[in-house]
């Protein structure tokens, strides 16, 4: 699926200011011959684009939507908001939007220059990555962990998604994620936190630090709203820094104490999103189209336990 055929779609719709694409069917090895792509798209004014796309395409929202609610009840359900996006992309809230632009996208329109934003965001899902990962893995592995981040706590993975999903991206998308993630490593290694060795099968193997110094380090650049809610559980620390600035640090005991307050707090944080973005999907679908996607999935899901 070329460029061109992606960005057909976006002629049918009002202007938006940024929108991108992922889906197996964009991937160069799309084994399951797949043929669905997801639209992720950006709007300064939600209610005046969809009022703008109910006149154009009505037959975008289920039909209790368009008579009790209108465009200011398809906030709640419709396109993603442009204010959430903002939130999303500068403070890494719900992972990129549950976790999809931690993986490689593909950008169709940026009149807001997320993608250069982005960094921040890859930087952070690197981290996390890193805390979850032993002492040795190889380079893969620390890319199918980023790729985890985003289903972990999804209530879709509990009956309707391919168990291999993750192997699957990775694999098939290596080189994207290397050229993505490639200037962090080099930036942790300068800092001494990794070391990279080749393997004769080809393979990068990775080791890091994990002193408690070194956990410190990779708490501090996790997102702001990450650091406060493991804060809440595991306590703060005040400390002075040289422009005379108090800061507020979180106690950590022991890297495993860390690691494992910051899974509860990402897998709370896509959970909850998880379960909005499924009711969402089954108010504005319809019934129909919910109940076909849904089999979908699930038929997915029962040929990865074979």
């Amino acid at each position: 699926m070329d460029k061109a055929e992606l960005e057909s779609f976006l002629k049918v719709l009002p202007p938006v200011e940024f929108c991108c694409v992922y889906g197996s069917a964009l991937h160069p090895n799309n084994r399951d011959m797949s043929t669905m792509v997801d639209y992720i798209l950006g709007v300064s004014n939600p209610e005046q684009w969809h009022s703008q796309n109910l006149q154009m395409n009505k037959n975008h929202y289920a039909s209790w939507m368009v008579h009790l609610g209108g465009p200011k009840l398809m906030l709640k359900y419709g396109v993603v908001r442009m204010h959430d996006l903002i939130k999303d992309i500068l403070n890494w809230e719900r992972f990129y939007l549950s976790g999809r632009l931690q993986k490689p996208v593909h950008i169709l329109v940026d009149n807001l220059d997320i993608e250069n934003v982005n960094s921040a965001n890859l930087k952070a899902a690197i981290t996390a990555a890193l805390l979850l990962l032993p002492p040795k893995f190889t380079e893969e592995d620390l890319y199918a962990k980023i790729c985890s981040l985003s289903y972990m706590g999804d209530l879709r993975m509990l009956f309707a998604e391919d168990r291999n999903k993750v192997k699957k991206i990775v694999q098939a998308q290596f080189d994207l994620f290397q050229s993505r993630y490639r200037p962090f490593l080099e930036e942790y290694e300068a800092m001494e936190l990794l070391r990279f060795m080749s393997s004769g099968s080809g393979q990068t193997n990775v080791s890091q630090d994990c002193g408690l110094s070194a956990a410190r380090s990779l708490v501090s650049s996790l997102p702001p709203m990450v650091r406060s809610k493991m804060g809440v559980k595991l306590g703060q620390e005040k400390k002075l820094v040289e422009s005379g600035r108090v800061i507020h640090e979180v106690s950590i005991g022991s890297r495993e104490e860390a690691a494992k307050c910051m899974q509860k707090v990402l897998r709370r944080t896509v959970m909850v999103s998880s379960a909005r973005q499924a009711v969402a999907g089954l108010l504005t679908a319809g019934g129909v189209n919910a109940v076909r996607y849904l089999s979908n999935k699930m038929c997915k899901a029962w040929k990865s336990l074979r």
